[in-house]
């Protein structure tokens, strides 16, 4: 993370829900912690999707029809576009992110705010942030493998939205044994730990 003189308003994300259990709790956390160490006039704000849930996108949601739902809709993309760096649980559920997170990501990819579609294609507006996604799956991805897609829906998302500065720090195999699942989040820790994998 590099030493800038403003203040960096960082977005803190979790969607798991499995509560003081969840790995990938754990590792934001962590990670935000270790972000307010190299900066201490870091601005946090938190969002627990699991704890305050956004409705799944409906025709009610598009057609603003419900004053609470359009209210909490905009304040989710406004807190999406002031945040300089983003820090996002994102457990493994079936194969791809849990849908709390979802239907975040439903109320930030908006036309004319964070892309717009051109001539030349599709072009993101919301540039020059920083993501650092804290992955937990029960079971162990190749780097090649196929048959999951929570975590290259989200690169692919983010690029989408024109931000490709996305790091990721991957807990896995928790679910095969206890002596895995420490070792896992031991390596994810000392990921966290080397500030020069996270920098920007």
């Amino acid at each position: 993370m590099n030493k800038r003189e403003t203040v960096v308003k960082l977005l803190h994300i979790d969607s798991s829900i499995q509560g003081e259990g969840s790995a990938s709790r754990e590792l934001t956390r962590e990670i935000v912690a270790r972000w307010k160490v190299e900066r201490p006039d870091t601005e946090v704000t938190y969002l627990d999707l699991a704890a305050q849930e956004l409705p799944h996108l409906s025709q009610k949601s598009l057609l603003r029809a419900d004053e609470l739902e359009a209210a909490r809709n905009a304040e989710a993309l406004e807190q999406f576009l002031a945040a300089d760096a983003i820090v996002i649980g994102a457990p493994v559920y079936n194969f791809t992110i849990p849908s709390q997170l979802k239907a975040w990501i439903d109320r930030i990819t908006v036309a004319g705010k964070t892309f717009r579609y051109t001539e030349s294609g599709p072009q993101g507006l919301a540039g020059g942030k920083q993501v650092i996604v804290a992955v937990s799956r029960g079971g162990v991805r190749p780097s090649d493998a196929s048959g999951e897609f929570g975590e290259p829906y989200l690169k692919f998302l983010f690029a989408f939205l024109g931000i490709h500065d996305v790091r990721f720090v991957r807990a896995e195999g928790l679910a095969i044994s206890p002596q895995q699942r420490a070792a896992s989040l031991s390596a994810a820790r000392a990921v966290i730990a080397d500030c020069s994998a996270m920098a920007a």
